[in-house]
């Protein structure tokens, strides 16, 4: 410990963000756990390092108590002993530094360094993706382990983990091939910062959206729902908070280039954008697109929605095995039962009766709960009363009991 070694201190500080104070109080700290390990712990010792010189002591340590009233004396000091300046609860420090205690102090303070220093590193790589959580980010595909893919991000220092269950099945990535990713979470580990990524999120969607389109980055625009089979489809609801401008035609963009150019990125995932609406109805029927609808009959108790399309059209409204509803369901967060127009009302009469039986099995069901309570509230009287005529009949034989003795 010396000059040399306070300069080193003060240069990390200001190329590392790492504090000086806080590199002088680890080590001190160390040199605390190595004095007690190589020259025993039974002292209450302590370390103290000149922040200017680097010059650095060891003391034993010891509170200052009244004369007679030393119960350890590795803890305390009698006032006598400690001197007249010494009051009651002062410390008296004695110093103690081991003849070769520089040599263990070197190697301490080059431990503690380099430590300070990757943990300085791991806090700057956890704060800086911490950031950019829910963003994109760009890298290269490193390796796969256990067909999980692990990405080198472009700052050349962070590999980041894309797991089996967050990639797209249809997307096929070799090593050193160029990734764009989903920050789904960032984690502390013991090993350091743990940067999780998706290429299934529907965030990730959003996000390329956002990127294409300037009238979501100026706030004209905003996206409202987004459901998505990753590798198939995406239904995007927008909204625009300016009546002259079209939200669906803005996210399109010319000639569809816009959102053309999202489906390239998830390699050729459909991408549907639909107008939001406040009238519910309106946007299940927008969320059924390319289907036309003719009439939604909402029943909010169940959170479901008997839909008529045209007869022509009702294989285009559930789609291939039911992607199109799957998809509006999802999106407007009710359950949406199809139908054609020609069917249309007998479905309705069929989903009533079925909501009458549902309702009516329900009321037996209370009712035989309520039956079950009352037979158990008469068990329990039953109970009592036999427990009462039991202590009655044993009070009566220890009554003649007693009389027969006497």
């Amino acid at each position: 410990m010396n000059a040399e070694m306070i300069a080193a201190l003060r240069e990390i500080e200001n190329e590392r963000n790492i504090s000086f104070e806080s590199l002088l109080e680890a080590l001190e700290a160390a040199l605390i756990s190595a004095y007690k390990r190589n020259f025993g712990g039974e002292a209450n010792a302590i370390v103290t390092i000149d922040r200017q010189s680097g010059d650095y002591q060891v003391f034993h340590r010891r509170t200052v108590v009244n004369d007679g009233e030393v119960t350890d004396p590795k803890l305390e000091i009698a006032k006598k002993e400690a001197g007249a300046r010494y009051e009651p609860g002062d410390f008296f420090d004695e110093i103690v530094t081991p003849r070769d205690f520089g040599r263990i102090a070197a190697q301490t303070a080059k431990q503690v360094i380099v430590q300070r220093i990757r943990e300085a590193e791991r806090d700057t790589v956890y704060n800086t993706y911490s950031a950019k959580l829910h963003d994109i980010v760009l890298g290269t595909v490193q390796r796969y382990e256990q067909r999980n893919m692990y990405v080198l991000l472009d700052d050349r220092k962070t590999e980041a983990l894309l797991p089996f269950s967050e990639q797209v099945p249809r997307e096929n990535y070799r090593i050193n091939d160029r990734i764009r990713a989903y920050v789904l979470d960032v984690r502390k580990t013991n090993k350091g910062p743990l940067v999780v990524l998706s290429r299934a999120a529907e965030g990730l969607v959003q996000r390329l959206i956002e990127f294409q389109v300037p009238e979501i980055q100026d706030d004209i625009v905003e996206i409202m729902a987004i459901a998505r089979e990753p590798g198939a489809r995406t239904k995007v609801a927008v909204t625009s908070k300016r009546p002259e401008i079209d939200a669906v035609g803005a996210c399109l963009g010319p000639k569809s280039s816009r959102v053309a150019n999202v489906s390239d990125e998830l390699r050729g995932e459909k991408i549907d954008v639909i107008r939001w609406a406040a009238d519910l109805p309106s946007f299940v029927a927008n969320a059924l697109a390319p289907a036309k609808v003719l009439g939604v009959e909402l029943f909010e108790e169940e959170g479901v929605a008997l839909v008529t399309v045209p007869d022509h059209q009702l294989s285009l409204a559930i789609g291939r095995e039911g992607q199109n509803v799957r998809l509006a369901a999802r999106l407007t967060g009710w359950r949406l039962d199809i139908t054609s127009d020609s069917e249309a009302a007998e479905a309705r009469e069929r989903y009533l009766a079925e909501r009458e039986a549902r309702a009516a099995a329900g009321g037996v069901e209370e009712t035989q709960v309520e039956a079950d309570e009352v037979l158990a509230e008469g068990e329990e009287a039953d109970e009592a009363a036999i427990d009462q005529d039991e202590l009655l009949r044993r009070l009566e034989e220890f009554k003649r009991e007693m009389f027969t003795n006497e």
